[in-house]
């Protein structure tokens, strides 16, 4: 699975972030309305076409995710996974979403938002009158204020711009929003249905700011207050209530797998709801439409997610099993195997913004502090080979990627690259990688554990190629996939090179959190000045002549130190059940479920 990080690589000129991608969230669609196109669409649709009234009609599509749905609260660094932000996207609404392109589109139904004051920026949010959760309370305000108050509150009840402070709430954002928000959302009371956020200084991405909330009632009878103190607690920084909100906040979400949220605790504001006793563990998880919901109801009754691997999901569909397949890490055997399906079934091909890298261990082990040790391994590293290998077959205008905010597909992508890199590695060259091992002091067999996410043919191809090489070096490669990377190998450290993806959607500052320090998705610990600065400088600012000129400074600096090696931009195949009707690809990182909620059988 890929990571996904919670901002996306993006041209210069685009105006939206990216998503934990590497197979937790950590990897992961979008439309046309209020932003810049960052890739080509991969369908005539961008944002979500209207269909005109709508019925829910009977009936079950089962698409696959690969592995199993965590958590109601899929905020936490533990459960944002793209797998879990597949099932949570369809039962949480929200006033935007990414469309096929990376587009953030709106939705008027659940709301609509605009600055209102540019300097200082200020910007207003209405939600619709109608907005109700599954259980009939409003969402209000009061939701919007809890979701600050857990981005933004450290575990001494501040609100501070030190990033070194811990949180109070185990968010996968850590304390971010409050630096450009310190005062929190602003309205007339507890229930209303407008607020502001009134940024202290600008952020790029204010257009994506508004998360889909949790319920603040339900936090605030599970700890033993009125909604209204709860509300007043996060406005006054009320310590004691407050820590109470996120000891259930970070733990009164948790489920067995296999347990199905108790409805009184986990109501939705989306299209679908949980199904009673729907949740077999490692099998599947299936969603109803939600009977409370007030906008455009779900085309069909029931939407099931198998947890089944991408080497599995061919066969599925064939077999009926599956009716929409996205296999992570196609490959040539994919589309082979595809093809002979016929006319059966409906392939749909396109480039994405979701690319793979190799990330070095700074915390510890041989990378950590040495330039020399990483730059022998770069020279090793055959990306040309991975390419021509493993992803020209399925699409033939792929390159190896020289960027990390900018796509190949992308205008501006030449003009970066030819600004920040030289060109050193892109073959490999074993005499300079040799005369680097001997300079950083390695000794012949120095081991190298890649990590990844098992199972996974593609990266185990990719690791098989890079030992074929870099075992001539002096470096012992050591293929270290695991079915738990991403809950244990990754946060732990557990290995010297990380090999996952990271899946975009088209927004300006979502590295920062990857490559500042000490960004919540910086997960090896890689810290350079220069980078922070021009980060905190992009970041603060809308003008796009400013992220133009920060983002050459991040690209050389990130290729100078050596942070890490981008690979490739993944190629994305969906496949989908011919009889299937509004199943669109997409190049952001919800993937073809981005308008699952539309998703219908074709009349017989």
């Amino acid at each position: 699975m890929k990571i996904r990080r919670l901002s996306a690589a993006v041209a210069v000129t685009a105006t939206s972030a990216l998503l934990f991608s590497a197979c937790t969230s950590p990897a992961g669609g979008d439309n046309p309305a209020d932003g810049e196109s960052t890739a080509a669409p991969a369908a005539d649709v961008t944002c979500k076409p209207d269909l005109g009234d709508i019925e829910t009609a009977d009936g079950e599509i089962k698409m696959s995710i690969e592995d199993e749905f965590l958590s109601y609260n899929g905020l936490t660094p533990e459960t944002y996974s793209v797998y879990n932000s597949a099932v949570d996207g369809q039962l949480f609404s929200n006033f935007w979403y990414f469309g096929t392109d990376g587009t953030i589109c709106t939705d008027e139904a659940y709301g609509t938002y605009e600055a209102i004051s540019e300097d200082p920026l200020q910007v207003q949010y209405t939600l619709n009158d109608e907005a109700a959760w599954s259980d009939g309370t409003p969402v209000t305000y009061a939701d919007y204020a809890l979701d600050w108050a857990a981005r933004a509150i450290t575990e001494d009840g501040k609100v501070t711009k030190d990033a070194t402070e811990k949180a109070l709430f185990n968010h996968i954002d850590g304390l971010t929003f409050g630096d450009y928000v310190p005062e929190g959302p602003q309205a007339d009371s507890a229930d209303a249905k407008t607020f502001t956020y009134d940024y202290e200084r600008v952020y790029a991405d204010w257009k994506i700011q508004a998360y889909p909330p949790l319920p603040a009632h339900v936090v605030a009878e599970q700890i033993g207050v009125s909604t209204e103190e709860l509300v007043t607690a996060i406005e006054e920084l009320d310590l004691p209530v407050l820590k109470k909100a996120a000891e259930f906040w970070n733990k009164g979400w948790s489920t067995q797998p296999g347990e199905v949220p108790d409805p009184a605790l986990a109501p939705v504001t989306g299209p679908y709801d949980f199904k009673a006793n729907g949740w077999e563990s490692g099998q599947y998880i299936t969603l109803e439409a939600n009977s409370e919901y007030w906008a455009t109801p779900a085309a069909t009754k029931e939407l099931t997610f198998r947890f089944i691997g991408a080497d599995a999901q061919i066969q599925a569909l064939a077999n009926g099993d599956l009716d929409v397949i996205q296999p992570s890490g196609p490959t040539v055997d994919t589309t082979t195997q595809l093809e002979q399906l016929g006319d059966t079934i409906n392939v749909d091909t396109n480039q994405t913004l979701t690319w793979e890298h190799l990330d070095f261990n700074f915390k510890s082990g041989i990378f950590a502090d040495s330039l020399e040790a990483r730059e022998a391994f770069a020279l090793c590293v055959p990306r040309q080979k991975i390419v021509d290998d493993l992803i020209k077959p399925i699409a033939p205008d792929a390159v190896v990627m020289n960027a990390r905010e900018v796509f190949p597909f992308q205008d501006s992508y030449d003009e970066l690259v030819s600004e920040t890199y030289g060109g050193q590695y892109d073959e490999v060259d074993l005499d300079a990688a040799k005369e680097k091992f001997e300079a950083a002091g390695l000794k012949q067999g120095e081991k190298v554990r890649i990590g990844y996410a098992a199972p996974n043919p593609r990266r185990a191809a990719e690791v098989e190629a890079i030992k074929s090489s870099c075992d001539q070096v002096g470096f012992e490669i050591v293929d270290s996939a695991a079915p738990d990377f991403f809950d244990k190998s990754l946060p732990n450290g557990d290995y010297e090179v990380a090999l996952f993806a990271w899946a975009g959607s088209g927004q300006i500052a979502s590295g920062e959190n990857i490559y500042s320090t000490p960004g919540t998705q910086n997960y090896g610990g890689y810290s350079d000045p220069i980078v922070d600065e021009a980060w905190k400088t992009l970041a603060s600012s809308v003008d796009e002549e400013v992220h133009a000129a920060q983002l050459p400074i991040i690209e050389k600096q990130l290729w100078d130190t050596l942070f890490g090696i981008p690979l490739f931009a993944h190629p994305g195949v969906i496949a989908s059940n011919a009889n299937l009707e509004n199943v669109h690809n997409s190049a952001a990182q919800t993937g073809v479920l981005w308008n699952a909620d539309q998703w219908a059988r074709a009349a017989s």
